[in-house]
């Protein structure tokens, strides 16, 4: 009987075990390890995307999301952050980055203003837009968030990249690429009127992107742009400095490819962020009506020139036209001009585009651009001094006018006259 119950007893047990087994809640999974996007550079030759993928299974862990072969040897990878450092010390990785965010560089509308400025060199303005190019046979690459269509440049229109969703609309539902587009080489509205505007679409309905939709956009760009086609790039948009996007746009130069980037709205030195530092793109700042330097528009000695860009008149999505201000306003004005000059030199280097650009404005009737700087000045980052007093002309290229002469001085009364002090 003893030994019966004994036997029970551990049947209990077992039987109160087993069931305290089943019941038990599973043990807590670890977290997740904290991932991000970067843009890694590579060196050397090969295949990109596979190099990129054993790189990842080197370190242990990751995916390849996007791939370049042109404007730059790389891609995009998701990766645990605490394994970026261990990729970017392999040999044969060049750079290493977060993929960032950029955005547009317009801002609300305000009066109307158009194109009158930039075919003369001295005010009052007289109302016309007087123009001895086109810009026929240059091909304009709008980096920016589409283009729609319009009857304002309709059968110039070329549908090249959409690194958005990646479907192949470039339709623009923004409207910021399509009043951007309407500068450069609208019939009505434009500085380049029989440019072939190619929609390159890097941004959604919204006016942020990241780095790496750019330089898939930029990518696609270099290994499109046929040698020999005289072309030029808008890019009325920045960010944050980003070495990769820096690289991919002297690519796409380097390619042949004349690029004019906005210098930003921030109302701030602009010289530290991409693309508007780098040297070899024409940095465009932003003037209003009165020749005066817009509030917004940002300054440095990065900047090359300034042109119209507040209250510009354009196209926008729906047939109609939009009056938007901003350094992405001023850019396509200046990109519509370097149409121009490859229209009729179209033999031209990205870099003879800029100098003649460049040489060709207007000095010193820009208002606004403080260059006598205080300690507070420089403290506060507000000093303008190397910003170019500079205004974008798309008139023949003769010499800019010479400065005032100096007031005559104050008549002399006779004991000066006498005394030899006149």
């Amino acid at each position: 009987m003893r030994s019966a119950r004994r036997l029970l007893a551990a049947g209990l047990a077992l039987a109160a075990a087993a069931l305290s087994l089943a019941v038990a809640p599973p043990a807590q999974a670890a977290p997740a390890a904290a991932t991000s996007q970067y843009i890694v550079t590579l060196g050397g030759a090969g295949p990109v995307g596979s190099a990129l993928t054993d790189l990842l299974a080197l370190v242990g862990g990751g995916s390849v999301l996007q791939t370049y072969d042109h404007a730059l040897r790389g891609g995009l990878v998701e990766l645990p952050d605490a394994l970026a450092g261990v990729l970017a010390a392999i040999p044969g990785v060049t750079g290493i980055e977060r993929n960032g965010v950029v955005t547009l560089s317009a801002t609300e509308p305000t009066t109307r203003y158009g194109l009158d400025r930039i075919d003369q060199r001295n005010r009052p303005l007289d109302g016309n837009y007087t123009y001895t190019s086109t810009g026929s046979g240059v091909r304009a690459y709008i980096i920016d968030t589409g283009i729609a269509a319009h009857s304002d440049y309709a059968p110039r229109v070329v549908a090249g990249v959409n690194t958005v969703d990646g479907s192949p609309s470039t339709e623009d539902c923004n409207g910021h690429g399509t009043h951007v587009a309407g500068t450069v080489g609208g019939t009505t509205n434009g500085v380049a009127k029989a440019v072939t505007l190619v929609a390159v679409r890097v941004f959604g309905c919204g006016n942020s992107t990241s780095t790496a939709d750019i330089i898939e956009g930029i990518d696609w760009v270099v290994a499109n742009h046929a040698a020999g086609v005289p072309a030029v790039a808008n890019m009325s948009l920045g960010g944050a400095g980003s070495a990769a996007l820096d690289n991919a746009v002297r690519a796409m130069i380097n390619d042949g490819v004349a690029t004019a980037v906005a210098s930003g709205n921030d109302g701030a030195n602009g010289c530290n962020g991409s693309p508007a530092r780098v040297a070899e793109a024409i940095t465009v700042g932003a003037t209003d009506r009165n020749d005066a330097r817009a509030s917004f528009s940002n300054f440095g000695t990065c900047l090359d020139l300034h042109a119209p860009g507040v209250a510009i008149v354009s196209a926008a999505p729906g047939g109609g036209t939009a009056t938007l201000s901003g350094t992405s306003m001023a850019t396509p004005h200046v990109t519509g001009a370097a149409a121009l000059h490859l229209a009729t030199a179209p033999g031209s280097s990205p870099a003879q585009v800029h100098a003649a650009l460049v040489n060709n404005a207007t000095p010193n009737v820009i208002s606004g651009i403080k260059t006598s700087c205080t300690f507070l000045d420089n403290l506060l980052g507000s000093c303008m001094a190397g910003t170019p007093n500079r205004l974008l002309y798309t008139g023949s290229a003769s010499a800019p006018p010479p400065p005032p002469p100096p007031p005559p001085p104050p008549a002399c009364n006779a004991l000066q006259q006498v005394l030899g002090l006149c």
